[in-house]
């Protein structure tokens, strides 16, 4: 069967009427982290008619990534997060202009991408020192950033919500955000978080090969993930 371009967002053109249909289509988005959260925003805004996508991370996929990731399956244990996303996201959309950037975001590499060339920015890094460079430079570049906190060790997806961080609570990384950020005279940005208390390790949190990780579950990320995408549709609209 034959598909026509104009038939596959034909449900999002109708929900959000033409003109608003087009700023999406006219818009350039970067996702900074393609884990547990940002495959799904990646996702949902390229479902959501995105036109131009970047996607940054420099990890390959690992099999411990298969019980939360969108991009993880046994198919592609081994290969590069941005190519698999670049593949994914040609076959949601064909046209969607996509740039893959194989790059861990550090304060020493952060002059590799210029923030300014963005329509809104999409942060999904578990890397502290990256996910404040990326706050400071997005805030010198004029960009709307949307900053998602911690995931790891919750399990209520009903208390994700979208604030500005200045009203969160109890996510420690959001604690941590919001100080260093106010050091540096930046008192507002917008973060998808939960004030879920940490829940406790049932088990060993070191893998096989004696790394630590934080445990984490399949659908808190995935939520995170769809309302960061939110946030950052809603602000494209609202333009």
């Amino acid at each position: 069967m034959e598909i026509k371009m104009s038939d596959r967002f034909i449900r999002s053109r109708a929900l959000f009427g033409d003109e608003a249909f087009e700023k999406l289509k006219n818009s350039r988005v970067a996702v900074f982290g393609l884990g547990g959260v940002g495959g799904y925003a990646l996702e949902a805004l390229a479902r959501s008619g995105i036109g131009a996508l970047d996607v940054i991370d420099p990890d390959d996929i690992d099999e411990s990534n298969i019980n939360r990731q969108l991009l993880a399956l046994s198919s592609s244990v081994g290969q590069k997060k941005t190519q698999t996303a670049v593949k994914r996201l040609k076959e949601i959309n064909p046209e969607l202009i996509v740039s893959a950037h194989e790059l861990f975001y550090s304060p020493e590499s952060a002059d590799a991408i210029d923030l300014k060339q963005f329509d809104a920015v999409a942060d999904a890094i578990d890397f502290f020192p990256g996910k404040l460079e990326l706050a400071l430079r997005s805030r010198d570049a004029g960009v709307k950033l949307v900053s998602c906190m911690g995931t790891g060790k919750k399990t209520a997806p009903s208390l994700i919500r979208v604030s500005d961080i200045s009203e969160t609570s109890v996510c420690p990384l959001a604690r941590k955000m919001r100080a260093e950020l106010k050091k540096r005279g930046v008192n507002e940005l917008t973060v998808i978080w939960s004030p879920e208390q940490p829940a406790p390790a049932r088990d060993s949190v070191q893998s096989s090969d004696g790394k630590k990780f934080i445990p984490s579950g399949a659908v808190v990320p995935a939520v995170a993930g769809l309302y960061l995408a939110d946030a950052i549709i809603k602000y494209l609209l609202s333009r």
